[in-house]
C-alpha cells in the first residue's frame, strides 16, 4: 500500500468499510456498502480512508463474497497483525469507477446535500436540504432538513418529479399532507 498524495474525501465512493481480520493471511472481511458486490471480482486497486481521513492506495489481490461480506486480499497485507491495522477502514474508488445506473436510478452519494424544491401552482418553495437515504420496506425514503425539523419524503417518480444531481436540486410535488406528517410543532 501507498501514502497518496493529499486528496479531497469527495473525489471518492466508499463501496466497503473493513470490519476485521479473516483468516491467517492478512485477508480482511469488509461490510459491502454497494448495490454492485460483484464490482469487487477483477478490481485491481482501491483507496483506503482511515478514521482521520487520510487516503492510502491499495492493490487487490482477490476479493471473494463471504457470508454477505467481501472478503480482500491485498498486496503487502500478509499477517492477522497488519490485517488488524486496517479496522474500520473505508475502501474507496472514483466515482468514474462506479457501476452504470438505470434511467430513474440515483447515487444516495449524489442525492445526499441536494435542495428540495415543493413545485405547486406555479409556485417553488424550498423545503430544505436531503441529509440522508433510508430503505424503508422497500421504498427509500430522502431524509431532508427543514426550518421545522427533519422530514421524510418517499423517493418516488409520482413525489419526486425531477432530480438534476449535477444542480444538486430536486423536485417534488407531494400529497397536500406529506410534509406535516413529520411536524411536531
Amino acid at each position: 500500500m501507498t501514502a497518496s498524495p493529499k486528496q479531497n474525501a469527495s473525489e471518492f465512493v466508499a463501496v466497503a468499510r473493513i470490519a476485521r481480520p479473516q483468516g491467517r493471511r492478512g485477508e480482511v472481511a469488509a461490510e459491502i456498502l454497494s448495490d454492485f458486490p460483484e464490482r469487487f471480482a477483477g478490481r485491481e486497486r482501491v483507496f483506503l480512508r482511515d478514521s482521520s481521513g487520510a487516503i492510502e492506495t491499495a492493490q487487490v489481490e482477490d476479493a471473494w463474497p463471504h457470508k454477505g461480506r467481501i472478503i480482500l486480499k491485498f498486496a503487502g497485507v500478509d499477517s492477522i497483525d497488519q490485517a488488524e491495522r486496517l479496522r474500520g477502514f473505508e475502501v474507496l474508488i472514483p466515482p468514474s469507477e462506479r457501476a452504470p445506473l438505470g434511467e430513474h436510478q440515483y447515487w444516495v452519494s449524489d442525492l445526499e446535500g441536494c435542495r428540495v424544491l415543493l413545485e405547486r401552482n406555479g409556485t417553488t418553495t424550498e423545503v430544505g436540504r436531503v441529509i440522508g437515504v433510508d430503505a424503508a420496506g422497500g421504498a427509500d425514503v430522502l431524509r431532508v432538513e427543514s426550518a421545522r425539523g427533519e422530514v421524510l419524503i418517499p423517493l418516488a417518480q409520482e413525489i419526486c418529479t425531477r432530480i438534476d444531481t449535477e444542480s444538486k436540486v430536486i423536485w417534488i410535488d407531494p400529497p397536500e399532507e406529506l410534509l406535516e406528517l413529520n411536524d411536531r410543532s
